[in-house]
C-alpha cells in the first residue's frame, strides 16, 4: 500500500520547473521501497523469493511480459510518468555507475524490504532500506566522479526522494507468529523501534544531501486481501488498521522534528490512507466491482502471489487488488489520474484530459512548516 501519493509531488515539482523554465524536464528523482515501487530490482536476485519476474505479471503491461513489478500492469508511477512524456525512474540493479541515468533518477525499491533490517529476511535476498541507503551513497560518489563535487551536491539537495516503506514491517513481521518483533514488544514499543530506526535512516539520507524527503504513510493494510481472510468472515482487520494509524501519526511528528532540527529539511507526509480506503469502500464509484479479494483468487495461498497456475478473473479491470497484496493495474491509473487532477488544481494549470472515474481531489499531504514549499 506504500507509494500511493509520492507521484503527486513528482508531478507538482515538474509542473513548477515547466511553469518557471519553460523546459520540458521532470526533477531528478531518487525512490526507495517496497514492491509497490520495485521495478525489477529483485529480478537480479537468483536466490529471491520476493520476485514477480513470471506470468501472469505483466500481462497487461505494454510488452505483455513480466518486468518485476508487483502487479498485473502498471504502478502507478508509471501512470504519471506517461502523463508527463518522461520515464520512469530505472532499477538500480539494472544500471551501470557510468549511465546517465544516475543523474536522471533511479529505483532503488526492492520486494520485501522494510524499515528494519530483520524485515523481510526469509525472503533470502532483497535490498533493505539501509542497503538501499548504501546504494544511493555509491552512486553520489559516483556522481561526483561525472560531474564534480559542488554540481554532485546541487543535484541532490535539488532532487525530489520518495520513500515507500512500513508496510512489510507489518504483513511480513510484527503481524507473522513465526517472526521474534510480534512476540517481543507491544505494539507501542514496535512503533518506538520503527521510528527510532527510521530517524537514523532519514538523517543518514539527509548527510547524504536529501533535503525534499516525501515519505508515504502506510494504507489500510487491514483491508487488503491477504489479512481480511484472517477475520474468518471477510471484514477488515480493525486492530490492523488501527496500528497503521498509528504508525502513521507517529512518523507525521517525526518528520516535523526533523524539519525542525535539520537545517533546510522539507519532509512530508503523503497520507495514502484515505485515498486507498475511499476506493475499498466504494469501489462502484470508481468503475470496479470488486475490492475485498485478489483478481488471482490467491487470499489465502502461501505467498499471496498470482502463480502461473493461478485462474485469473475474467475482467482484471472490475478489481482493485491484483493479488493478496497489491493494487490492479486498473486501481493504480485511477489513483493516478486522482493525482493529476489534484496536480491541476494546485498549480492552477489547464484542465486534464478527462480521465475517466476518479477520486475526488481532495490532496492529503501532510507535514510541519517548512522553510520553503516542495
Amino acid at each position: 500500500m506504500a507509494a500511493l501519493l509520492a507521484i503527486h509531488t513528482i508531478a507538482f515539482a515538474y509542473m513548477v520547473s515547466i511553469a518557471s523554465s519553460g523546459v520540458r524536464a521532470g526533477p531528478v528523482t531518487y525512490i526507495f521501497g517496497d514492491s509497490m515501487a520495485d521495478v525489477g530490482n529483485n529480478n537480479h536476485f537468483p536466490q529471491s523469493l520476493a520476485k514477480a519476474n513470471y506470468p501472469w505479471y505483466g500481462v497487461d503491461y505494454s510488452t505483455k511480459q513480466p518486468t518485476g513489478r508487483f502487479t498485473n500492469g502498471r504502478t502507478i508511477g508509471d501512470v504519471m510518468s506517461a502523463r508527463f512524456g518522461v520515464p520512469p525512474p530505472p532499477p538500480y540493479l539494472s544500471l551501470s555507475m557510468n549511465d546517465d541515468a544516475i543523474l536522471e533518477g533511479i529505483n532503488f525499491a526492492s520486494g520485501g524490504a522494510g524499515i528494519l533490517d530483520e524485515t523481510g529476511s526469509y525472503f533470502v535476498q532483497y535490498l533493505s532500506f539501509n542497503t538501499q541507503i548504501s546504494y544511493f551513497e555509491q552512486t553520489k560518489d559516483a556522481i561526483k566522479f561525472r560531474i564534480g563535487d559542488a554540481e554532485a551536491e546541487k543535484l541532490c539537495n535539488d532532487a525530489l526522494y520518495l520513500i515507500g516503506l512500513g508496510s512489510n514491517d507489518y504483513i511480513n513481521n510484527y503481524l507473522q507468529p513465526f517472526m521474534a518483533d510480534g512476540q517481543e514488544y507491544t505494539h507501542d514499543e514496535f512503533v518506538m523501534l520503527l521510528n527510532a530506526t527510521l530517524d537514523s535512516q532519514l538523517k543518514r539520507l539527509y548527510d547524504l544531501g536529501a533535503r525534499k524527503i516525501v515519505f508515504n504513510g502506510i494504507g489500510p493494510l487491514g483491508c487488503i486481501p491477504s489479512q481480511r481472510v484472517k477475520s474468518g468472515t471477510g471484514q477488515c482487520l480493525h486492530h490492523v488498521n488501527e496500528y497503521v494509524k498509528e504508525f502513521n501519526a507517529q512518523v507525521t511528528k517525526l518528520l516535523a522534528a526533523l524539519n525542525a532540527a535539520l537545517p533546510g529539511a522539507q519532509m512530508v507526509l503523503a497520507d495514502s490512507y484515505p485515498v486507498v480506503m475511499e476506493l475499498i469502500e466504494n469501489p462502484q464509484k470508481y468503475g470496479f466491482k470488486i475490492s475485498n479479494t485478489s483478481c488471482c483468487n490467491v487470499d489465502s495461498t502461501v505467498g499471496g502471489m498470482c502463480l502461473p497456475n493461478s485462474r485469473l478473473c475474467a475482467n482484471r479491470r472490475d478489481f482493485v487488488f491484483w493479488d493478496a497484496y497489491h493494487t490492479s493495474d486498473a486501481a493504480n491509473e485511477i489513483i493516478a489520474n486522482k493525482m493529476f487532477a489534484d496536480l491541476n488544481a494546485l498549480t492552477g494549470g489547464s484542465p486534464a484530459p478527462a480521465p475517466g472515474p476518479g477520486l475526488a481531489s481532495t490532496p492529503h499531504l501532510r507535514s510541519a512548516p517548512t522553510p520553503a514549499p516542495l
